[in-house]
């Protein structure tokens, strides 16, 4: 699984870590994913999404329907 949201985007991002004595390591931030399942009644069907813990509360807000045309939108196909 891709640590991506299909609804934001979110994807990870690349930094350092940088010790006390100024050394510099590569690393990743990843966003905090989770998969949930959400019903359609139009298509009459459970989807799953890969949604970032923001956008699991942007679905709450605006609806599931409205969040799956946000993400048809974007390209994405579910």
């Amino acid at each position: 699984m891709s640590a991506h949201c299909q609804l934001t985007g979110l994807k990870p991002v690349f930094g350092n870590n940088v010790s006390r004595s100024h050394r510099r390591t590569r690393r990743r931030w990843n966003p905090n994913i989770q998969q949930r399942r959400y019903w359609l009644p139009s298509e009459d069907r459970f989807v799953r999404l890969t949604l970032s813990a923001r956008a699991i509360k942007t679905v709450d807000k605006i609806g599931d329907e409205a969040a799956v045309a946000r993400i048809r939108a974007r390209g994405e196909k579910i």
